[in-house]
């Protein structure tokens, strides 16, 4: 197990918890869950565990959807100001392919 606080790292065993936990350190187990929290913090754990939570799921992409939808946003009202018809298709790729394939008509000469 490990005692974590700031950068610091520490491994130790069942005896040294309770100082280690004291001293204001976490407490995790060999798969890195939290065991124990150290005394004396001044984050209250709640907000703590909300941007742990945060943090991982934008490690894992799952922040990824609200950035993919600002940009479907934006290839839309493009779309919509050179009077782009993208049919049905709401993928990003597919929106773009839209985009790529229009060919407006050009301007008559004497209009």
């Amino acid at each position: 197990m490990f005692a974590v606080k700031n950068n610091k790292q520490y491994t130790i065993d069942e005896k040294q918890i309770k100082s280690y936990q004291d001293a204001g350190f976490d407490i995790l187990g060999d798969e890195g869950e939290i065991l124990h929290h150290g005394r004396g913090k001044k984050v209250p754990f709640e907000e703590l565990e909300a941007l742990r939570k945060e943090n991982k799921a934008l490690k894992e992409g799952k922040g990824k959807e609200a950035d993919n939808q600002d940009v479907v946003d934006i290839l839309k009202a493009f779309a919509q100001e050179h009077e782009i018809d993208l049919g049905k298709s709401t993928a990003i790729s597919a929106i773009v392919k839209k985009i790529k394939e229009h060919n407006p008509e050009p301007p008559k000469v004497g209009e």
